[in-house]
Formats: structure tokens, sequence, C-alpha cells
């Protein structure tokens, strides 16, 4: 991928933001004074690196999140800034002096300025995005979020948290499995709702009406933690982006197997001979610069999409059997949802895979990801049929509405980046919004479309595309028009569904009826000329193969 695509995608959807200095703001937790910064201007104020756990070191690396819902005896606590985010490779997406630590399970809180405990606003709370190797809360400001809560009269709280990733949020294997240590990562976000619940009416927050929302693993995570009966004692709505459950396969443990062994042969304190079944003792002993660079070896063995991610972990985990089977089932709670994509979704996940250039490398890109779901025979039978349904035909590629232009690269890039992003985007939105709205939940749906002609064209309308519109990065044209008025009206939609669990609460910029999912199946068309309402009918034969067959790709 042309570097200066990752720079513009940085740019525009992961700009780092920091607190800008100004009078304190103060909040008592228990015996503490929390201290934390005003934001001139912007209505709010900012608390950051809270802890929400005790720091996962020693014996608690490679254990599950142990609850810290209090400061102790101090009497004090500087929350002025944020605080460390958990170990990652290097990223486009985040910067390069990124403060980094194992003791990163810590939390912020952006408020409207001085907001009395006795309020009791609404709580937004936000889950990012990164593949579940990187990503980091600190690379998003909720100022402009929370002006707009204050302006149109409806005041929310917008929390944010770091949560383990990599093979400390994810690892894999066996002595992972018997020891119940899958999946940490998603039990860290699990006991930061849980302090949410605890602690937010310190803030003026109600923790009976909080909203969680994520971005692509982020929106992953929460549609796995929405198929569990904890879900709803600790939110009562959610908002999907570009991600469900089946975004990402979800596979027996040993699937990552090969990696997580070369993650673990590669620790000098366990070194290549370390039996997989018993590596925890060894990788505790080493330091985190050297879990960091054995980590990066187990990046670069990866085969497949994803090397470190959530996992079946049986009838007492989190997610005891396919999601597309636990969906089908009934399981989860009716917590209403807004489930949404954008256009080209699959156009990034195809550049930061690899240079495709012939329809052999698709096949290989799908067996390695999705094999061993079902037999070899099978999975190719139906890779077969999708390459039907989903021909080399440059017009019907991705990005879409591109006519037969290539951008000088491979037709075979709009093929892949078709299949692929219904694939693990369209495919799941469509079947959640279905199948939950059947089964009588609430479900609003969206597509995503507006222009981003700063981005290569080849991109299109990418994959993170709609977050610097929800948080109100995009400056409002002069004369009312364009990308600015549709970052408002995307605000005051999902504002307005955090605080109503509708978004139609007739508050802020005139905006056009969002309807319910339901039996017209129809999603809202967010583009800056044309917002409107639209049949979710588009590449209806390979979507509907797709979520007829989601138990094949471990969905």
């Amino acid at each position: 991928m042309p570097p200066n695509a990752f720079r513009q995608l940085t740019l525009v959807a992961f700009a780092l933001f920091s607190p800008q200095p100004g009078s304190s703001a103060q909040v008592k937790l228990g015996k503490t004074t929390l201290t934390g910064t005003a934001l001139p201007g912007l209505y709010g104020e900012f608390f950051g690196g809270i802890p929400y756990a005790e720091p996962p070191v020693g014996d608690l690396r490679f254990a599950r999140p142990v609850p810290k819902f209090s400061l102790g005896n101090a009497t004090t606590f500087d929350a002025t800034q944020f605080g460390n985010s958990c170990p990652q490779p290097a990223s486009p997406f985040t910067p390069a002096d990124l403060p980094m630590s194992e003791d990163c399970l810590n939390l912020n809180v952006f408020r409207p300025a001085g907001l009395a405990p006795a309020k009791s606003v609404p709580v937004m709370v936000w889950i990012f995005g990164g593949s579940f190797f990187t990503g980091t809360a600190e690379s998003f400001n909720a100022s402009s979020l929370i002006a707009r809560s204050v302006v149109r009269g409806t005041p929310i709280i917008y929390v944010s948290f770091n949560y383990r990733l990599g093979p400390l949020g994810f690892p894999q294997g066996p002595e992972a499995s018997s020891k119940g240590v899958l999946n940490l990562g998603l039990r860290d976000q699990v006991l930061a709702l849980e302090w949410v619940h605890a602690n937010v009416q310190a803030f003026g927050g109600d923790p009976t009406k909080v909203t969680v929302f994520g971005q692509s693993a982020g929106a992953v995570s929460i549609s796995l933690l929405w198929l569990n009966d904890v879900f709803s004692t600790l939110a009562r709505a959610a908002i999907f982006e570009s991600g469900e459950a089946g975004t990402t396969g979800i596979f027996d443990p040993n699937k990552s197997l090969p990696q997580w062994s070369v993650f673990v042969n590669s620790t000098p304190t366990c070194g290549p001979d370390t039996s997989i079944d018993d590596a925890f003792s060894c990788l505790r002993a080493a330091s985190s610069d050297q879990i960091a660079a054995a980590g990066l070896a187990g990046l670069g063995a990866m085969v497949g999409e994803f090397p470190f991610f959530p996992v079946l972990d049986g009838p007492e985990g989190l997610i005891p059997a396919l999601p597309s089977d636990l969906l089908k089932s009934g399981a989860g709670n009716q917590v209403p949802f807004i489930s949404g994509s954008v256009l080209d979704d699959g156009t990034l996940f195809v550049a930061l895979s690899s240079t495709i250039s012939s329809t052999s490398q698709i096949v290989d890109q799908l067996n390695s990801s999705f094999y061993p779901c079902t037999s070899q025979s099978t999975l190719q039978n139906t890779i077969d049929t999708l390459l039907d349904l989903y021909p080399d035909i440059p017009a019907l590629g991705c990005p879409f509405d591109t006519g037969n232009n290539t951008f000088g690269i491979s037709p075979v890039f709009k093929q892949a980046a078709a299949l692929i992003g219904d694939l693990v985007i369209q495919a799941p939105r469509r079947f959640w919004s279905q199948t939950a709205s059947e089964q009588g939940t609430k479900v609003y749906s969206y597509l995503f479309t507006d222009p981003q002609p700063e981005n290569p064209p080849f991109l299109g309308v990418a994959h993170l595309s709609e977050i610097p519109y929800v948080y109100g990065d995009i400056t409002v044209a002069a004369n009312g028009t364009g990308p600015g008025t549709l970052s408002l009206i995307m605000q005051d939609y999902w504002i307005s569904f955090a605080t109503s669990l509708d978004p139609n609460d007739g508050k802020g910029l005139a905006r056009p009826n969002w309807e319910a999912y339901s039996v017209e199946q129809r999603v809202i068309q967010l583009n800056s000329t044309n917002t409107e309402m639209i049949a979710d009918d588009f590449r209806q034969d390979g979507i509907a193969y797709l979520s007829e067959n989601a138990a094949l790709f471990c969905q």
C-alpha cells in the first residue's frame, strides 16, 4: 500500500489529540480527589489515566484482570493526561512516541463542565479498534461530541479505555485454554464497563443509561459481549461501526498455534525448546521489551488476517459457540443497537494484507484465513461459488460506483475488495440487522457513502472513514453544507440514540427520519448531499450466500 495512503488515513481518521491546558477540574472518587483539565471553549472537562484494574504485570501477566475500582487511601490523583497505552507494534494509526506500558488498564472521562454527581446524564463508552493488536484510547478526543451534546440540550458523559492487545490480551493455545485465560482483552473490556457502572455517578453519569460504541475490532468486541447476558446488566444500547461478531472468524484456540509457538520460542526467557503447554512461567519472567519483540516475531509468522484474536472459550466463557449460531438461537438480550458500515470497507483490508494481482491469491487468502472451519474440499467449493458471485469485472468491484477504472493497479484488487469487504463487514452487518430485528430487537442500520477525495482513489470510502464525522473532526463549510454538516447530523443521530434509544429525537439539526430496520430492511445512507433511507438489497445474491454459509467461515 502506498505510504501516502497510510499517511492520509492517519491524518484524517486517527489524528492524535491532547487535552489543552486550561483551568483545573475536580471530582471526588471515594476518598480521592481527581484533578482533571477544563477544556476552554468546548464546554467540557477531561479526566484521564484512571486505573480500572491492577497492573497486569508479574503474576498477573496472562491472568484475568483484577478490579481496582477505587484509589484506596490516596487523597489526590493527577488525571490531567491520558494514561499509558498497552504494548503494541508500530502502526501508521498511532504516533511513534506513544507512551506504552503493561500497566495500561486505565480509562478516561470527558464530561460537560461542572456536572454535579446528582445530574445522572447518559453515558457513551467507546471501544477502539485495531485488529486486536494495535490501538489506543488516546487517539480519540471526545471534546466535540461533549460540546454537541450540551448545545443540543442532551448532555452526555464519554468514557474510553485501554485493553490488552496482541499476545498479552489474546493468548492462544492449550495452556491459555486449560487455565481459563483466553480472551483477556475482552475480559478487560467487561471490567472497564463494570468500573463505569460502579463509578460514573461520581462524574454525574447514570449507570443505567450506558451506550457502548466502537469501530472495527471495537465493534466486534461489543457484539461478542452483546451475545452474553452480562451485557444487559452493564449497557442498555450499542453501536457497531464496521464490525460485528463474524468480521473476524471465531476459531478454536489452537488455530493460531504456529504463530503462538513462534511467539513463545522467540522469547529469550523461554527459548526454542519450550513446551507451549507450560510456557506462562517463562513468559512471565521476560521483560516487556522481550515480550514486545517476540510478539513482532509472532506477527511476522501469521497465517491469515489476525494472529492474536478472540477465540472459542467453552461453555463458561465469553464465546461458547460461533456467533452466527448464538445469534440465531436467540442469545443476547435484545439490547437495541445501531449497526453500520462504509461503502468500500473492503479496500483497506486488501491493501493492508498484500498486493493482490491474481485470483489464486484471493483463494490463498481465504484458505489461510478460514480453514479449518470446514473441510478443505467444502471450503474450496464455497470459494468457487463466491468467485462466480464476485467475478473479475471491474465495474462490479470495490471501490464501488467507479466503473471500469482500475486506478493503475490490478483489476483483481477490485474483485478481492468486493468479496472480502462483504465477507467481513457487509454480510455480518446485514445478518445481524435482519436476525436481531426479526427476533424483536430494535435495530437501526446505516451505510456511510460520503466521498473521501483526500484518500487515494483506489481506497474509495474506506474502512475508518466515518470516525472523524462521529468525533466532529470535520470543518463545517462556510455555506453550511458539505462534510461538516453531515458530521453534525451524525453526532445528533448518535447522541439521540444514546440519550433516548431513538436517533430521531428532533433535537439538533433538521435531519431525515431514520427508520428502524424491521420488515422493510432499509438503511440510512449517510452522505453530505444525499442522506436518505435506501433498500438494504445491494449485492443481494453474494451477501445472502455469505450469510447462509456463515458457519463455513467460522462467523
